[in-house]
C-alpha cells in the first residue's frame, strides 16, 4: 500500500472559502436549471420520506468499517486535514467498504458521510488519495449531496430493473440528474486540486481511474490526450460526445482533466492560492452570463426529458400524481 508510507504535511487553509472560489460555471447553471424544474424538490423529500435514503445508508455501511484516529489513522488524518483546509466545522464520519474499483463518494442528506473504497486506499499515493478528499469535500462545500443521494437512489432503482416506483418516472429524473452530477464533477475537480495546492496529482489520480491503477501511465501523454480531445472544433464529433455522456454518472475523464488544467492555466486557480477567493457571505449575485447559461441547461434538461420522459410537462403531470398519490401505489 503507498498509504502505508504516508507523513505528515503542512497543510494550505482557505478560512471562510465559499464554493463559488471554484465552482465550474456549468455546475452553478445546472443546479440552477435542476432547482426550476416543477415539484422536483417535493418529490425528493417525498423520496427520503418513504425510507429510501435510510435504506440506502444501512446498505452502503452494512458492510464497510469507520475510520478514526484508531482505525487507518493516518488515512483519517488525511482526510480530517482537507476538511481544515476548506474551513469545514461540521466533520461527515469517514468509512472505508471493501470494493476493487478506483472511487469514492459522499452520501446523506441530513447526515453525509464519505464512503471510500479499498481499491482506492490500497493503490494511490498520498497526494492522490489527499486529492480524493479535496474532491469530496467539494461536494459537501458546494451542498451537492442531497441531489447527489437521491441520484444514488434512482440508480439504485433503476439497476433493479424497475422504470418506476408507484408512478414516479425514474428513468427522466435519473437522466436529468446524471447531467447534472457530471457537471459538479468539474468543480469538485477544481475543489481537489486546491486541498491537493497542485492540480498535477488530481490529474494523476484520474489517469489511474481510467486506467484502472496500472502502473507506469505517462502524465505528461495523458495531458496531452486531454488537450487534444477539448481542441477537437468537429461539431458532429461534440454532439455525439454529449449524447454518448447521457448514459455515464461521470463526464468522460480526459475532459475532465483538460477542463481542470484549462481553468489553472486562467489563472484563477493562482488566485485562490494567493488569497484572493469569494468567501462566504460575499458571493456576488448572478451574472448575465450565467443566467444565460442556466437558460441552456434548461433547454438542455428539456431535450433530455422530450427523448426519454415526453417532455417536461409530461414528466411534471407524473410526478404530481406520484406526489398525489400517497406511497404511489394505492
Amino acid at each position: 500500500m503507498y498509504v502505508d508510507n504516508m507523513k505528515k504535511t503542512d497543510i494550505k487553509i482557505y478560512p471562510e472559502i465559499s464554493s463559488k472560489a471554484y465552482e465550474h460555471p456549468t455546475d452553478r447553471a445546472a443546479t440552477a436549471a435542476l432547482g426550476a424544474i416543477p415539484l422536483l424538490d417535493k418529490v425528493l423529500k417525498k423520496i427520503s420520506e418513504l425510507g429510501f435514503e435510510k435504506s440506502l445508508e444501512q446498505q452502503m455501511l452494512a458492510d464497510s468499517i469507520k475510520l478514526s484516529d484508531k482505525q487507518l489513522p493516518h488515512v483519517y488524518s488525511l482526510y480530517q486535514d482537507t476538511l481544515t483546509s476548506f474551513d469545514i466545522k461540521i466533520r461527515p464520519d469517514l468509512y472505508i467498504r471493501q470494493f476493487p474499483i478506483i472511487n469514492a463518494l459522499t452520501v446523506g442528506s441530513s447526515k453525509p458521510v464519505v464512503i471510500v473504497n479499498s481499491g482506492l486506499v490500497s493503490h494511490l499515493r498520498e497526494n492522490e488519495l489527499h486529492a480524493v478528499f479535496g474532491h469530496e469535500t467539494g461536494h459537501i462545500l458546494s451542498e451537492h449531496v442531497h441531489y447527489a443521494t437521491v441520484l444514488t437512489i434512482l440508480q439504485r432503482l433503476a439497476s433493479s430493473g424497475l422504470s418506476s416506483v408507484g408512478r414516479m418516472p425514474i428513468q427522466g429524473l435519473l437522466m436529468v440528474m446524471s447531467e447534472w452530477y457530471r457537471c459538479t464533477e468539474l468543480s469538485c475537480d477544481r475543489a481537489a486540486a486546491i486541498a491537493v495546492d497542485d492540480p498535477l496529482p488530481v490529474c494523476r489520480l484520474l489517469m489511474s481511474t481510467a486506467g484502472g491503477g496500472v502502473k507506469d501511465l505517462n502524465l505528461d501523454a495523458f495531458l496531452a490526450q486531454a488537450n487534444e480531445f477539448l481542441e477537437n472544433t468537429d461539431l458532429f464529433a461534440r454532439h455525439n460526445r454529449w449524447v454518448n455522456e447521457l448514459g455515464r454518472s461521470h463526464p468522460y475523464t480526459v475532459r475532465r482533466v483538460g477542463e481542470l488544467m484549462r481553468w489553472v492555466q486562467e489563472g484563477e486557480f493562482d488566485r485562490i492560492r494567493s488569497g484572493n477567493y469569494v468567501r462566504r457571505g460575499q458571493e456576488p449575485p448572478p451574472s448575465e452570463q450565467l443566467k444565460a447559461a442556466t437558460e441552456h441547461y434548461k433547454q438542455r434538461f428539456s431535450e433530455i426529458l422530450d427523448r426519454v420522459a415526453g417532455g417536461i410537462g409530461k414528466l411534471a403531470d407524473q410526478m404530481s400524481t406520484w406526489i398525489r398519490g400517497g406511497d404511489g401505489d394505492k
